[in-house]
C-alpha cells in the first residue's frame, strides 16, 4: 500500500458520474463477488502445506467473519487438516490467492454450518482486532423465499484454479426437517458444482438467502469423490496414489441463512457457551447407519409427530412428509434421499447427499408444503454413506374417498370428561399414560390394533373390534397403565385399522407431577461466579452489572431418562444466539445443571433468556438484564445506505492507478482533525491493478462524511461534507481523475 503522509490541501473532491459500470440498484454482484472466499482446510507436513478440503464461503462482516460448511472446516476423517486459509481473487476472472488464515469462532455440525474469523495474516502474522474492514453481505429471512423465486448462487467451482462462477435459477421447493423452525432445506434446479458448497444463494435484493450444501462420501465401496491435486507421496507426479480432495457431488439444496443467524449474533457479540458439568459420554453406535420404519404422513404438529399415517394421496395434493426411524447415525455420516416419479427421476422432491442433523437414533422426517404433488408412482429411497438404507412406496392420484382413519393423537391427564389435559406430548411420571385420537369412518366390527411401546420395546398390545357405542367418527381416549409405576423415557403409540398403520406418535414420560404438567427442570435461574464450583452455590440474581465476562444458567433436573431428547436454547433481546437439541447423557435426578456464558470483552447488556425445551414444548425458562437489559444498538438490523464503488485513474495516461487508499471519516470528523485513528474512520477501500474500488460499507443518506484520497506521487484529494441522497444512484460508480505533484 502506498499510505503517506497526507498534504491536507484544500482541493475540492470531484466526482464523475459512470454508466458503464452501473448494475441493478438492488443486485451488487461486485460487491458479492468480493465477499467470497476460496476456504481450504490444510494440513502441515515438514514445510509443506498439504491441502486436505476445499470450499467456497461468504464473508458476512466486515471485521472478517466468513460463513461456510463445517463438514470442509472440522478436522473430520474425510477432512483430518489443522489449518485454515482464506483466499480471494484479486479482481473479477481470476483463481483465488491465499491471502489469510482463520479460525472456527462458531460451529454447528449437525447443521452443517460453521462461522471462521479471519485472525492472522497467511505468513502466519496476527491481525489486531478491527483492523480489516472487508466487503460483506447482508443476510436475509429465508422465511421470505418462494417457489419460483429467482436466485443467484456464487462460489468457487473449482479446487483452486478457477474464478468466481454465477450460476442462476429458481426456488423449486422447500423441504423441512426437525431441525428447525421454518424450511431447513430451499431446493433449486440450477447447476451447482460440488465444490461450490459453502458458497452463497442470493435473492434479487442481493442479500443471502442460503448456503449451497453437500457433503462427499469417502466409501470407497460406494465410490469416492475425490480429486488428487498435490503431489504428497514425493513421487514427482501428482496421481491417484496422492492423497486427494472430496469434491461431493451435484447440489440441489441451499441450507436458509435463518439457520446460521444464532451463529453470527454469538460471534457478533463475542460469546461463546459451553456445559462444564455436563459429563462426556462415549458413543453408543455399534453398527451401520440404518433407517427403518418408513411411512408417509400429509402434515405434522406441533411436536413434530404426524397427524395421521396415509397409504395413498388425491390429485391436487400439496403437502407430504416421509417418516422414518433411525439408528447409528453421527454428525458426520452422509445421508440423501432419491425420488422417482414413475421410474423416472425426480430432482424437484430429491435431497442431495448432505450431513445428518438428527443425533444418534429417534424419529425424523423429511417433507414438503404448498407445493402439489403431480399425479403418479412415487419411490423414495433414502442412502445412508452411499448405501441404500430404506425405501418406499407412495402413489398419488385419483379423488379423495372416505376410508377409516385415525389422526392426531395427544397424550395427557384426563379430567372427568376423559379428555386429556396437559401440553400435549410431555407427560409426568405416574402410573396411567392416557392417549386421545380422532377417528373417522369406521364400522361397527372393524379390527383395530393399539400398540404401546416403552424406549423401542413392546410394552402393551390390545386387539379389539370397532364398537357400536363408539360410533363412525368422533374421538376415543384409550390409557396403559402400570401399577408399579410407568417409568421416565420415550414411549410410541401405534394405531392400526385391520393391520394397517393409521396414526403414531411418540412421547416422553418425566418428572414430578404439577397438576397436569410434569415438573422435569427446576430451581432455573442465572448467577455470576468465577467457577463453576462457585456458580453451584451462588444466590439466584436476576440483574446483573455491565462489568462481568461470565454468566451461568443453573437447573436442577428429576425423573430425566438418559436418551431423551431435549433443547437447550439462550435469547438475547429475543434473538436466538445459541441453541442445541442432544440426547440427555447425565443421570436421572440430580442439581447444579451448569450453562456457562462467556465473553473476553463482557457480557453485553441486553436482556437474557434460558429456555428448556422436550419435544418442542416448552417445559421451563428463567429471564435476566445484564447493564441496561438492552443491547444499546440494533446490533442484528439490516443496514441500509448507498454503495460508493468506481474508479480512480491518472489524469494524464487515463490508466487506473493500483493500491490507492479511499477513506471517508464519521460525521463527528473533518479532514484537518484526522489522525489515522481506527474511531475516526466510517469506511475504507484501497484500488485494485486497474484503479477500481470498491467501500467496504454502506454510506448513510443525507449524512455528511469527509473524504480523503491519496497516493504516493500524486497530489491528495480531501473534502468535507460528502453527502449522498435516497434518490442518488444507488450503487454510486465515480471516475476519478489524480493528478501527478
Amino acid at each position: 500500500m502506498r499510505y503517506i503522509t497526507l498534504l491536507f490541501a484544500a482541493f475540492a473532491l470531484s466526482f464523475t458520474y459512470t454508466s458503464t459500470q452501473a448494475q441493478d440498484s438492488t443486485f451488487d454482484l461486485e460487491r458479492i463477488r468480493d465477499a467470497t472466499v476460496f476456504v481450504m482446510q490444510a494440513q502441515i507436513v515438514s514445510d509443506d502445506m498439504l491441502v486436505t478440503c476445499v470450499g467456497s464461503g461468504t464473508i458476512v462482516n466486515r471485521s472478517g467473519l466468513v460463513l461456510t460448511n463445517a463438514h470442509n472446516t472440522l478436522s473430520n476423517e474425510a477432512c483430518p487438516g489443522d489449518v485454515l486459509i482464506i483466499a480471494f481473487a484479486a479482481q473479477a476472472g481470476e483463481a483465488p490467492i491465499p491471502r489469510y488464515r482463520a479460525e472456527i469462532v462458531q460451529v454447528n455440525a449437525g447443521l452443517d454450518l460453521a462461522l471462521l474469523r479471519i485472525n492472522r495474516q497467511f505468513d502466519g502474522r496476527l491481525i489486531e482486532e478491527g483492523a480489516l474492514a472487508l466487503p460483506f453481505v447482508e443476510l436475509a429471512e429465508s422465511t421470505q423465499i418462494n417457489l419460483d423465486d429467482t436466485i443467484s448462487i456464487v462460489g468457487y467451482p473449482g479446487i483452486g484454479d478457477d474464478p468466481v462462477a454465477i450460476e442462476r435459477g429458481t426456488v423449486s421447493g422447500l423441504a423441512f426437517e426437525p431441525s428447525g423452525t421454518g424450511p431447513a432445506w430451499i431446493r433449486t434446479r440450477a447447476e451447482i458444482p460440488g465444490t461450490m458448497t459453502g458458497g452463497g444463494a442470493y435473492n434479487q435484493a442481493g442479500q443471502l438467502i442460503g448456503i449451497p450444501t453437500t457433503a462427499p462420501s469417502r466409501n470407497p465401496e460406494t465410490g469416492v469423490n475425490c480429486l488428487p491435486i498435490q503431489d504428497t507421496n514425493n513421487d514427482g507426479l501428482v496421481n491417484t496414489i496422492d492423497n486427494c480432495i472430496p469434491t461431493g457431488t451435484f447440489i440441489n439444496s441451499l441450507r436458509p441463512a435463518t439457520y446460521a443467524r444464532p451463529l453470527l449474533r454469538a460471534a457478533s457479540l463475542g460469546l461463546t457457551v459451553d456445559t462444564p458439568t455436563q459429563p462426556q459420554t462415549r458413543s453408543q453406535i455399534s453398527g451401520s447407519p440404518t433407517f427403518r420404519r418408513l411411512y408417509f404422513a400429509p402434515s405434522v404438529n406441533e411436536a413434530g409427530m404426524p397427524t395421521t399415517v396415509i397409504s395413498q394421496l388425491p390429485t391436487g395434493s400439496n403437502s407430504l412428509y416421509l417418516f422414518f426411524d433411525y439408528d447409528n447415525m453421527t454428525p458426520e455420516t452422509v445421508y440423501e434421499l432419491r425420488v422417482t416419479t414413475d421410474g423416472i427421476p425426480n430432482q424437484t422432491f430429491s435431497l442431495a447427499p448432505v450431513r445428518w442433523s438428527g443425533g444418534e437414533r429417534g424419529l425424523w422426517y423429511i417433507g414438503s408444503e404448498d407445493q402439489t404433488w403431480p399425479n403418479g408412482v412415487y419411490d423414495f429411497t433414502l442412502f445412508a454413506d452411499g448405501r441404500t438404507a430404506g425405501n418406499a412406496r407412495l402413489v398419488i392420484g385419483g379423488a379423495a374417498e372416505p376410508i377409516p382413519t385415525f389422526s392426531n393423537i395427544v397424550f395427557g391427564i384426563v379430567n372427568n370428561q376423559g379428555t386429556p389435559l396437559g401440553n400435549g406430548f410431555v407427560l409426568p411420571a405416574g402410573n396411567i399414560a392416557n392417549a386421545r385420537f380422532i377417528f373417522r369412518n369406521i364400522e361397527v366390527g372393524t379390527p383395530w390394533t393399539a400398540i404401546w411401546y416403552f424406549n423401542g420395546t413392546e410394552l402393551a398390545r390390545t386387539q379389539n373390534n370397532w364398537s357400536e357405542i363408539d360410533g363412525t367418527s368422533g374421538a376415543k381416549t384409550i390409557q396403559i397403565e402400570d401399577p408399579g409405576g410407568l417409568p421416565p423415557g420415550t414411549y410410541r403409540l401405534e394405531l392400526y385399522i385391520d393391520g394397517r398403520l393409521s396414526a403414531t406418535s411418540d412421547f416422553i414420560i418425566g418428572g414430578a407431577q404439577l397438576g397436569v404438567f410434569p415438573e422435569i427442570f427446576t430451581d432455573v435461574h442465572f448467577v455470576s461466579a468465577s467457577s463453576p464450583s462457585e456458580a453451584s452455590t451462588a444466590v439466584a440474581v436476576s440483574s446483573f452489572p455491565s462489568s462481568i465476562d461470565t454468566l451461568y444458567g443453573v437447573f436442577g433436573w428429576q425423573q430425566l431418562a438418559p436418551g431423551t431428547l431435549w433443547t437447550l436454547r439462550l435469547t438475547v433481546d429475543n434473538n436466538i444466539f445459541f441453541e442445541q437439541t442432544t440426547p440427555w447423557s447425565n443421570v436421572d435426578s440430580g442439581i447444579n445443571y451448569l450453562v456457562r456464558v462467556n465473553s473476553t470483552d463482557g457480557i453485553p447488556d441486553g436482556t437474557y433468556d434460558l429456555d428448556l425445551l422436550i419435544n418442542n414444548v416448552p417445559l421451563a425458562s428463567t429471564t435476566a438484564q445484564v447493564g441496561i437489559g438492552q443491547l444499546p444498538i440494533d446490533r442484528f438490523a439490516v443496514v441500509e445506505g448507498l454503495q460508493l464503488r468506481g474508479q480512480i485513474y491518472d489524469s494524464a495516461t487515463g490508466m487506473g492507478i493500483p493500491e490507492i487508499s479511499i477513506v471517508l471519516l464519521t460525521e463527528d470528523y473533518s479532514v484537518g482533525d484526522f489522525e489515522w485513528r481506527q474511531d475516526q474512520i466510517y469506511a475504507t477501500a484501497q484500488t485494485d491493478r486497474n484503479g477500481f474500488f470498491h467501500l467496504d460499507r454502506l454510506l448513510e443518506f443525507e449524512t455528511p462524511y469527509s473524504v480523503i484520497i491519496a497516493a504516493q506521487g500524486y497530489l491528495p484529494i480531501t473534502a468535507d461534507g460528502f453527502e449522498v441522497l435516497p434518490d442518488t444512484p444507488n450503487p454510486l460508480d465515480l471516475v476519478i481523475p489524480l493528478t501527478r505533484g
